[in-house]
């Protein structure tokens, strides 16, 4: 009997540190679901947040982030999908022009969007060693900002010296290579940002394969990684 109290205590002990330890970003783990490509849908007290939106068949967003022009990122059909006269839908200026619905807000590398129950925030996102996603077009990634929990979405970038500043719980970024980070790369962005959850996406669809992400995992060092597979 004692011992059967005792490992009850153990279990109680060890769900308390879960709890401790991750907090809000476990349960926001369980609400991040990757759509394919490089889109993200992402749920919060019944809200939902879209990146970059491509080849969905239908959904309701209440926040729309578009990384960069690119047509597989600024997708006008998948927008339009989604998208109602309510919807807030943050791009960068060169995808604004192209987007009609919503409302719509510019955003930059260094700028940041208060929207009272969730701050989004505009980081670099660029190639150095390749030229699909110039420095100088100041497209971006996202650091979503909730108040339990912190998410970056990289965007179409290569591993960056600005990544060495950002601090996130959970970080989403491209594995697949050729247009953006390989897995290699993306692990050494992984490895110097140390979130507490990884989750690689950019595989699948265009460029990559499941064993890019499979790769990224097994050179993670610290940090938990969660390979997802694509939900419609």
């Amino acid at each position: 009997m004692k011992t059967g109290i005792k490992i009850l205590g153990l279990i109680a002990a060890f769900c308390l540190f879960c709890e401790l330890t991750l907090g809000g970003d476990k349960k926001m783990e369980q609400n991040i679901k990757w759509l394919g490509h490089a889109s993200i849908l992402i749920e919060k007290d019944g809200k939902k947040i879209y990146v970059d939106p491509w080849k969905l068949k239908s959904g309701k967003a209440d926040i729309i982030l578009i990384t960069h022009s690119h047509y597989d990122h600024c997708s006008i059909e998948d927008i339009n999908k989604i998208a109602t006269d309510k919807t807030t839908i943050i791009a960068t200026p060169d995808s604004i022009e192209k987007i009609a619905k919503g409302i719509r807000k510019k955003i930059s590398p260094g700028t940041e969007i208060d929207l009272g129950w969730v701050k989004i925030a505009g980081v670099p996102a660029y190639n150095i060693n390749k030229q699909y996603h110039p420095k100088s077009n100041n497209w971006v990634g996202y650091v979503i900002k909730f108040s339990d929990a912190s998410i970056y979405v990289a965007g179409d970038t290569d591993f960056i010296p600005e990544m060495k500043n950002i601090q996130a719980d959970i970080v989403i970024l491209p594995v697949g290579g050729t247009y953006t980070m390989n897995a290699q790369e993306a692990a050494q962005a992984v490895n110097t940002i140390k979130p507490k959850l990884a989750i690689p996406i950019h595989f699948g669809d265009i460029v990559g394969s499941k064993s890019d992400a499979e790769k990224f995992a097994s050179l993670v060092k610290e940090s938990q990684v969660k390979i997802l597979t694509p939900e419609e």
